[in-house]
């Protein structure tokens, strides 16, 4: 498809960055409350849209909504763009306001849908979708995803657009220099990061994500390598199963040994300066960081997979990423115009532009053939993998309240005496999963 979509001369949409501002703006634009039903309205007007990531990706939403309302001359959307790290709360204040102020169609994450389920903010979308151009087009892992999100069985709360994936990059050079095949099992992985290095001459096969956001990437790590396909058995975690122990017991011992020692503290971004600034083999990242990549050392010499199958011929074990979508809020008074912008905005055409400027997965497997995909090579892979009917979805519980507290605060710390040798796999993993249980117990509790 092109990019090159023109512009109506006069504005239509309207950017507002300011809370204060965008809960003004969308007040007289909606039904009466975030629990009560709107209606479908005569299915044109005005409709209100909140873009979850305003400022960043304003421009291509503009470039949707201009050709939406060329095709749909009788419907207005006002664009209001909000900041990616207030998203969440605006959501929150705007429903415990009544839902006066909600729009009518808004981006909603997974990370954050099942709150705003529990809240009733949201219209279930399976029976539209069924009855739509939309029926049988989105991939199969991002459905999956939005379902257990949700946490109401087999209903949908969202149109997922778009979802990022965890990748094992390696460098091709560095393969094909040292005649190793590429890391498409574990068993390539492990000798790959061994044979590729040499301590004493600065280089590593790998680089571990020792500091912030260690965990998420250890658990994709770990479940891949097991083969578990399921967060839960029960109301009790699978973290501490005795298979994921030893995959974490093999992905911690590259620590130090087939890594830099500064990898200790490493976040997203020096993890990936480890990468591209120096002589290292491979790194566990997804998708975000490929422009990264392709900068520092050109298309030919990267290569992304998808994460391994825990044994060569079985299917993936893919831990799930948050996948973004379009949520149709049950206090619009006009959902018929709502719906149809959704329609619209979830197409194959319009979700390959979205996220081709994203560098994200798009939802709609009518933009598998596009010209951009097939050259972002790693992209392309990851959408076929996530929908492969084989493909093992691990659903990470973004329900739980406490889930970025304890992912990230209460475990990040003990991830880095692991490294250290200051604490066992198993200690870890326990640890863990006894904070997982207790929250796990405690939202059943509150939702029962």
């Amino acid at each position: 498809m092109s990019g090159n979509i023109s512009r109506r001369p006069r504005a239509r949409t309207l950017l507002a960055l300011g809370v204060s501002a965008s809960l003004a703006l969308t007040a007289t634009a909606c039904g009466n409350s975030g629990t009560e039903t709107g209606s479908e309205g005569e299915g044109k007007g005005k409709i209100v849209f909140w873009d979850n990531n305003g400022g960043v990706r304003t421009e291509v939403w503009k470039k949707i909504i201009t050709e939406f309302e060329k095709k749909n001359p009788d419907i207005d959307v006002e664009y209001v763009g909000i900041p990616i790290a207030d998203v969440q709360s605006k959501y929150d204040t705007a429903i415990q306001g009544g839902g006066d102020s909600l729009p009518d169609v808004g981006m909603v994450s997974t990370a954050y849908l099942a709150n705003m389920v529990a809240q009733g903010a949201l219209d279930p979308v399976t029976d539209r979708i069924e009855d739509s151009p939309l029926k049988g087009k989105l991939v199969n892992g991002m459905v999956e995803s939005v379902k257990a999100a949700g946490g109401e069985k087999d209903e949908m709360f969202t149109v997922p657009t778009s979802a990022n994936q965890g990748v094992l990059w390696y460098r091709k050079d560095m393969f094909d220099k040292a005649d190793l095949p590429a890391p498409t099992t574990w068993e390539n992985f492990y000798q790959a990061a061994e044979e590729l290095t040499e301590r004493k001459n600065n280089r590593f096969g790998f680089t571990i994500r020792g500091g912030a956001g260690s965990i998420a990437q250890a658990l994709e790590m770990m479940y891949a390598q097991s083969g578990i396909d399921s967060f839960w058995n029960g109301d009790r975690t699978t973290v501490n199963d005795p298979k994921n122990v030893e995959a974490l017991e093999k992905y911690v011992g590259l620590y130090n040994r087939y890594t830099p020692k500064a990898d200790l503290n490493n976040d997203f971004t020096k993890m990936v300066a480890t990468f591209t600034g120096g002589e290292v083999g491979m790194l566990q990242h997804n998708l975000g960081s490929y422009t990264d990549h392709v900068k520092a050392f050109g298309e030919e010499k990267i290569g992304g997979l998808p994460m391994p199958p825990s044994s060569e011929g079985g299917p993936r074990t893919l831990v799930s990423n948050p996948v973004d979508g379009l949520g149709l809020f049950k206090s619009s008074g006009n959902k018929a115009a709502a719906w149809k912008f959704i329609e619209f905005a979830a197409s194959a055409e319009m979700v390959s532009l979205w996220n081709e400027s994203a560098g994200s997965i798009p939802a709609n497997t009518g933009a598998a053939a596009d010209e951009w995909l097939n050259d972002a090579e790693p992209t392309k892979t990851a959408m076929e993998s996530l929908d492969d009917p084989n493909t093992k979805i691990v659903q990470l519980p973004y329900y739980l309240p406490d889930w970025n507290t304890i992912s990230k605060a209460d475990t990040e710390p003990n991830f880095q005496k692991l490294l250290l040798g200051q604490m066992t796999a198993k200690e870890f993993a326990d640890d863990l999963a006894k904070r997982l249980n207790e929250a796990q117990a405690e939202w059943s509790e509150q939702k029962g």
